[in-house]
This record gives C-alpha cells, structure tokens and sequence, in this order.
C-alpha cells in the first residue's frame, strides 16, 4: 500500500525536531487510518495511565469496583513525582476516582500508584487483553519504574543527561518496561469514546476525566482553537516525550491520536521536541479530515 503523503511531513516534522517519532491516528467513527511506525512496540511512560482508569471504570460498570471507595493515603511511602499527592506532605483521604482524576489531570505518580494497588497490574493486564490490545502490557508501578531508573543511574542523577547513562534505562526498552503501539494506544481511545470499555453513565464520566489534563503543550498545541476539544494524557522520561488524546470538532468529527518520541538530545527542556507532537497530530487529522469530504 502506497503511503499516505502526510506521512512525510510527519517524518519531516519529528526530524526538525530532533526526535525520532512514531504516530497513529484514526478517525473513531469510520475507522480511516495513517500512521508512522505505528506498530512499533513504545515505552509508555505515563501514557500507561490511560489503561490504568479505563480499567478503573470498566470494573466498576461491571460491579468489580466501587470508583467512589475511599482510599487512605499516608504522608509516607510515596512515589516520585513533580505533582500532586507525590509533592504533598500530610496524610490525606480520597475515592479511587478521584485518585484517577489526579493521575490523568497533573499525572500524579501517587494517585495511580495507588490505583495499581488497587487494581492489580495483572487485571490492567488482562482488560487490555480483553480489549483486544495484545501487545499493551504493565510490568511495574510508577514507583517500581522509577526504582529500575535509580538501579540504572546507579543512584547519580546526573546519569539522565548523560547519553552513554541513558541508553542503559530499562524504563527506555519496551522489552523491559510498561508498552504498547501507537495503533494499540488509539484502539482504546477510540473504544472509549464508543462506549466499548463501558457504556452510560461510566464511559461519560470516563471521557471526562481524560477532558481534565493541566498540559497544553504538546498535542493540544497542534489545535489552538476554542471549539475544538482535545482529551489526553502525555508520558516522559528522559528523551522520551509523548501524548496520546482524541480530538473532537464542532462538526461532529473525532479523531484518536497517540505520538510517541525520543530525542537524540538528553535536555530536560526541548520545546520544539514538544510543538512536534502538536504538529504530527493536526497533520494526521488534516489528512484524515480530508478523507472524510
């Protein structure tokens, strides 16, 4: 099959950015599709937080779990991270929904934690598996990941700009750390959005809590229009920068959308490796929106 031309002006784009990039789009309701790499099996990051909470609803449409069930949190024993509960310093008390929408909102690395503990990697594991995504699989929690990067690092933080350092990251091989595919990753987007993972009052609540995420400068940023709505979660670590959303127009059209990239840079701070996901992902839908007239 001949490669749609929007495929390379995604490839240009990564390669302006510096990043080698895989990406998959789809539109949700008629299924047309383009991609780069896309499967080609990604470290997830925190984009994994995604089949962390549609794991959530989808248990508690079945009876499984009860989403509103409170969750004592202590000051203690936390996982890292920049937000939310991860930054806090007092016990606290909140609902396994709750938790979801601080995992997915500032991608609190507690918050899912503590959703794996409840949860289980194993029926994270099997509900993707159920889904039909087989080649999207957990093998640690937030706190084990970051854990292999300190074995990893040797316990030198200055090991995560060192690039020799870096390539020896477990958290950076989809053989030994949390993965999927671009197309997987768009598959649960799109049944999400199809009310596949949990019908009525779940899958709305569900589509909103991915509506709630704080970060705009990555996907969203392809879309900087007041009418259009963007629903995502992004995922980092070092080079690695990724977000994985739906795009909905006033028109009615939606679009599932999942950029994974690495940097050949080790720097902390790359705007342009962020503008990138932006620009694939309004390339991608263009192409596809296009399709659709």
């Amino acid at each position: 099959m001949t490669p749609h031309p929007a495929t390379r002006r995604i490839t240009a784009a990564f390669t302006d950015a510096g990043v080698t990039g895989r990406l998959h789009a789809t539109d949700i309701d008629t299924g047309a599709a383009l991609g780069v790499g896309s499967d080609t099996p990604v470290p997830t990051a925190s984009v994994h937080k995604l089949c962390l909470v549609a794991t959530l609803y989808r248990q508690a449409h079945l009876g499984l779990v009860d989403p509103t069930r409170p969750v004592d949190i202590p000051a203690e024993g936390r996982a890292p991270g920049s937000t939310g509960l991860s930054v806090m310093r007092d016990a606290a008390r909140l609902s396994l929904r709750d938790l979801a929408s601080l995992a997915v909102a500032v991608s609190d690395n507690t918050a899912a934690d503590l959703l794996w503990d409840a949860l289980g990697l194993d029926t994270v594991n099997t509900t993707m598996a159920e889904l039909g995504l087989t080649h999207t699989r957990a093998v640690h929690t937030m706190r084990e990941l970051y854990e292999t990067m300190r074995e990893d690092a040797a316990g030198d933080p200055a090991a995560y700009t060192d690039p020799a350092a870096v390539t020896r990251l477990r958290a950076l091989d989809p053989t030994r750390t949390n993965r999927s595919t671009p197309r997987e990753i768009t598959a649960l987007l799109a049944a999400v959005w199809r009310d596949e993972v949990c019908p009525g009052e779940y899958g709305e609540e569900l589509r909103a809590l991915l509506g709630l995420q704080a970060w705009t400068h990555r996907l969203a940023a392809g879309f900087p229009f007041d009418d259009v709505r963007v629903s995502g979660k992004t995922g980092s670590l070092p080079t690695l920068r990724h977000e994985a959303g739906v795009v909905e127009y006033p028109d009615g059209g939606r679009y599932a959308v999942a950029v994974f990239t690495r940097a050949a840079s080790t720097d902390v701070t790359l705007p342009a490796a962020d503008a990138a996901i932006g620009r694939a992902a309004r390339i991608a839908v263009d192409a596809l929106r296009t399709l659709g007239t």
